[in-house]
């Protein structure tokens, strides 16, 4: 056939069929150009009305190619996902729907193609659980239908995929509904199913032992397909299968046939699909699986066969004898693991989930009913007395102990062969614990150990203490045992000295030298892993034992005994109780060992392990890890430019960059230089590292930016790049506001500097308005606004305040403020069925008038023409428009004197008060001020008497004495020894913030007298305004004695 390339839009091409499969032949061919073309003009018609009807039809057609076929029936497969649903863009229209749903059993039915009828099946599946049973009731009764009646073998193979598939979709369905739906169909399905299973093993079983002819398989491989898709109908199509006679029978029959399956090579396969069954059912209906006919006897035939086949696990004898005799696929060396083993492994999980059943009960019934209730209380009851007795618990132990725990040969030979890759497998077992005999087993011990405690730890113990001493060079038993000990730690701690443990053997088996003592080496760092968080206080000799084990002078300090010591020592250092000083006189020689293993290993998830083991070394030593950094640091560059496209190594390599710059403190300025370019390559908006780097890099700027004592010009040019990080939102919008606030308080000048400010303000003030819903962020843009301009207020005093508000004005900032705070007056104006939900409340309204108060301190003048300015940009019930500074005071002072008993914080309280009794000195005050001298007296007397120190007045004899302030601090502390420099920072605006150097009582009596005074003298005063106050309102603040 010609090649047929399309080269004009898609919109030229009308769909019709025998384009669609010229199409195809073009997506389908080994010309790149041809393929690009055909690709597009396929994802142009994916909204096109035919297409995936069009699509069915080339699959249909039996005459094309098979890989045409295939990309077909996948193009279709995938428009499923995207245009099926009814509510989706451009969805498949009904009509293509029902042309499409009418052919795909028929179609299945009849696939000769192995790889195809898979794919239809997959289609069929997925169309299933959107529209089964609604839309498509016969889904699964044509597909049963088919299963009942006489039709050739390869149909029923087909219809049992398919039937296997909608099954999966069904069982796994989010929506409770398609659950019940599959549950409604499940009792007629598995009787058919379980018929024909019975019948074609019935079929095909006495005629195994000799050549297996085409008919005898093809019967095993339709047997395969109706366990499996029973295996999966039992499993999710019943809440209680114990209670339905047709589950009863499959049990039954499953246990039967796994005794005879076992005893044929042929029937593996079919073996491990009644496994699955078996632990399924444990796990997942555990009172079902107690309660079944023949369970207990079941389980105990699995641990049979289990600790049968641990008789052949672990290697015996000496280690150089195991690596000998491992044999190229013996002893579990192949990729592929044995029948037997896999068996085993559900026989360990099966027995897991029953010791779950008696001890974790919470967490494994759940129970809807009564009787589901006499149920667990009867399964629970059969698992303790005819199961988990103690003798078998003993015997789990011991074998798991002896056989399970120990390593193969071949383990023994891959970890000579591939030491690195070796140890990156055992170290990822721990995860995937199902699928790992040997984890599986560490899982199970460690069960039992913390459920039979009493039963178990002298006779755990006895073993231990009969291994446990120099003279003992058995080391694979030993091997196992110390990994019985460190399983158990959280168990057997209050039985077992461990620090004794450590000073009188472990120093001393770690030095031993001899054959396979490698491996007693590398159990030595697991186990002390394992105990440090749990009973160690031998921290010392503990790292002294590491030190050696990382060191290279020794040649069984082999690969895997360095790494795995090197992966051990993060879990060791990291605990609660390390402390810097016991660790300090090995650190030179561990950094160094970890440094060049880090150079010798290949793989990067190693390197990666390493690099956070001297990561979290860094963050423990803090400053003393000085001396060490230039070397760390020498590292990196190699390391980041060795990673490529490894973008978790370079995120590693930036978290020890700011765990560097944190311990460092000021001393890290000389790291400035290599830091800040990094950043600023992983925050440039659209930077290919952006995505993976961004959080990490934010995390090391705040560090340098906290720890710097004093900028430099390259840390300044990175501030433009923070405004673009305001919109990212959630983790990377707080630490971006946390740089900022840190810029504030390094580089006041700068960033209030004409360059930077009005930038600054206007990223904020288009940030401020999403925020109102999150107070901590909210809280966190009012601080650095408020810190602003208390920055300003330092350094240029009140014209450097007014400028500083006239810019928020001009960015809307107060506009917004505003607003919010006159949508709350007015919400708490309402009452009633017609109250209103204020919009800003709680600490966000605190922050709001905090900006305010700060506003008012720094600059009265320049306060009074802000809400001027910004009060037309406030929607009022008359609409905006001009207002006077009386009118927009009115309701505010009104709001502000109404949420002050909402503040908690004694410091915000005095902030307030301090801002509301400046207002006095407004030259309008008697309009609008001292209209509301109640509410003043009132705060007054309350914000006063709580800063007072209770027991100053049985001790203070002078009237300024009375007159004390809490929150007043007499002379500025020194820092601690190292501290960040940012601290320093905080600290000295802190003693230079008024709430902290105005006295407020003798700040009320100023500014009260000065009233007094421009009312004409004390009598007009009286006359005029302290005649509106309440009388016990004003006798309580008479009390005060500060008028």
């Amino acid at each position: 056939m010609p090649s047929f390339a399309i080269e004009v839009p898609g919109e030229a091409n009308p769909l019709n069929e025998d384009l669609l499969v010229r199409t195809l032949h073009s997506a389908a061919s080994s010309d790149s150009h041809q393929i690009q073309t055909g690709t597009k003009q396929l994802q142009q018609w994916e909204r096109t009305d035919g297409y995936y009807k069009n699509l069915q039809s080339a699959y249909i057609d039996t005459r094309l190619p098979v890989e045409l076929r295939y990309l077909a029936i996948i193009q279709l497969k995938n428009g499923i996902d995207k245009y099926w649903r009814k509510t989706a863009t451009n969805a498949v229209s009904k009509d293509d729907q029902n042309a499409i749903r009418s052919r795909l059993i028929p179609s299945c039915l009849q696939e000769s193609e192995d790889g195809l009828a898979l794919q239809n099946a997959l289609v069929i599946a997925k169309i299933a659980r959107f529209e089964y049973p609604n839309d498509w009731p016969d889904a699964l009764s044509a597909l049963v239908q088919t299963l009942r009646s006489q039709v050739p073998p390869l149909q029923l193979a087909r219809a049992l995929l398919a039937l296997l598939h909608i099954v999966k979709e069904l069982s796994t369905a989010r929506l409770q509904r398609s659950r019940q739906n599959l549950q409604a169909a499940t009792p007629e399905i598995v009787h058919v199913l379980s018929t024909l299973y019975t019948d074609s093993v019935a079929y095909w079983l006495p005629r195994l032992g000799g050549n297996v002819d085409h008919e005898t398989a093809a019967a095993m491989r339709l047997s395969l397909m109706a366990m499996k898709v029973l295996r999966r109908l039992i499993i999710t199509g019943y809440e209680h299968p114990n209670r339905h006679e047709e589950v009863v029978a499959v049990w039954s029959a499953t246990q039967q046939h796994l005794q005879r399956f076992l005893q044929q090579g042929e029937t593996e396969k079919l073996a491990l699909q009644l496994a699955k069954l078996h632990h399924e059912m444990a796990r997942e209906h555990p009172a079902a699986f107690a309660l079944l006919p023949n369970s207990i006897d079941l389980t105990l035939a699995y641990w049979g066969l289990t600790k049968a086949y641990g008789e052949s696990f672990g290697a015996h004898g000496t280690v150089q004898a195991a690596v000998s005799n491992a044999k190229i696929g013996t002893d579990g060396d192949s990729d592929e693991k044995s029948t037997t083993e896999k068996l085993a492994l559900r026989g360990l999980l099966i027995l897991r989930a029953c010791v779950k059943i008696l001890h974790s009960p919470a967490q494994t019934f759940k129970h809807r009913s009564p009787s589901d209730k006499a149920e667990k209380s009867q399964a629970t009851a059969l698992i303790r007395e005819q199961l988990l007795t103690p003798q078998l618990v003993q015997d789990m132990t011991e074998t798991l102990i002896t056989r399970f725990f120990v390593f193969r040969a071949s383990d023994l030979r891959d970890w000579e062969a591939e030491p690195e890759e070796w140890e990156k497998r055992e170290e990822g077992l721990g995860e995937d614990w199902e699928f790992s005999l040997r984890s599986c087993a560490e899982k199970l011990f460690l069960d039992l150990a913390i459920n039979y405690k009493d039963l178990l730890v002298q006779p755990l113990l006895r073993v231990f203490y009969s291994v446990a001493t120099p003279e003992c060079e058995d080391v694979l038993f030993k091997d196992s045992v110390y990994t019985a000990i460190g399983l158990a730690a959280p168990v057997v701690f209050e039985e077992l000295d461990f620090d004794a443990f450590i000073r009188d053997v472990l120093v001393v088996e770690v030095q031993k030298r001899g054959p396979g003592f490698n491996v007693l080496r590398r159990r030595v760092a697991i186990l002390l892993g394992q105990w440090i968080s749990v009973r160690v206080s031998e921290r010392r000799l503990v790292y002294q034992i590491f030190e050696f084990l990382l060191g290279t002078g020794d040649l069984l300090n082999d690969q895997v005994v360095r790494v795995t010591a090197g992966r051990q020592l993060s879990r060791v250092v990291d605990d609660w109780n390390t402390k810097a000083e016991e660790l300090e006189p090995s650190l030179g020689s561990i950094l160094t060992s970890l440094m060049a293993l880090i150079d010798e290993v290949e793989l990067t998830e190693t390197k990666m392990a390493l690099l956070n083991t001297i990561s979290v070394i860094v963050e423990r030593m803090e400053h003393r890890i000085a001396p060490f950094a230039e070397k760390i640091v020498g590292m990196l560059p190699q390391l980041w430019e060795a990673s490529g496209e490894e973008h978790l190594m370079k995120q590693a390599i930036l978290t020890i960059l700011a765990r560097l710059v944190n311990a460092m403190k000021a001393d890290s300025v000389p790291l400035h230089g290599l830091v800040l370019p990094i950043i600023r390559g992983a925050v440039v908006p659209g930077s290919e590292t952006e995505p993976y780097l961004l959080e990490d890099a934010l995390d090391l700027w705040a560090s340098l930016i906290v720890q710097m004592p004093s900028p430099t010009q390259e840390a300044l040019d990175l501030i433009p790049l923070l405004f673009p990080i305001y919109d990212f939102g959630s983790e990377e919008l707080r630490k971006a506001l946390e740089i900022t606030e840190s810029y504030l308080l390094l580089a006041p000048a700068h960033m209030l500097s004409n360059l930077t400010r009005l930038p600054l303000f206007a990223a904020l003030a288009s940030l401020f308005a999403a925020l109102k819903n999150k107070p901590e962020a909210n809280g966190m843009v009012c601080n650095i606004i408020e810190l602003a301009i208390r920055q300003a207020h330092r350094l240029g005093g009140a014209a450097a305040v007014e400028q500083t508000a006239s810019d928020l004005v001009a960015v809307g900032f107060l506009g917004k403020l505003l607003e919010g705070l006159r949508g709350s007056w007015t919400a708490h104006c309402t009452t009633g069925p017609r109250a209103v939900h204020a919009p800003v409340d709680g600490v966000v309204e605190t922050d709001y008038l905090a900006i305010l108060a700060r506003l008012i301190l720094g600059s009265l003048e320049g306060f009074s023409n802000a809400i001027l300015a910004s009060a037309p940009q406030v929607p009022t019930s008359q609409g905006s428009g001009r207002t006077s500074l009386e009118e927009t005071m009115g309701w505010l002072l009104q709001e502000w004197f109404s949420h002050l008993e909402n503040i908690g914080d004694p410091g915000r309280r005095k902030l307030m008060a301090l801002a509301l009794t400046r207002l006095l000195d407004l030259p309008q005050q008697q309009r609008f001020v001292l209209g509301n001298l109640q509410s003043l007296m009132t705060m007054w007397t309350d914000v006063i008497t709580e800063l007072r120190d209770p027991n100053a007045e049985e001790i203070s004899t002078t009237l300024e004495q009375r007159r004390g302030d809490s929150l007043v601090y007499s002379a500025q502390q020194t820092g601690e020894p190292h501290e960040a420099a940012e601290d320093a920072q905080r600290r000295v605006l802190m003693y230079s913030d008024e709430v902290h150097v105005i006295g407020l009582p003798g700040f009320v009596t100023e500014a009260l007298g000065r009233a007094v005074a421009g009312q004409g003298g004390m009598e007009a005063f009286r006359r005029e305004w302290v005649g509106n106050v309440d009388v016990d309102v004003l006798r309580g603040f008479l009390g005060l004695g500060v008028m």
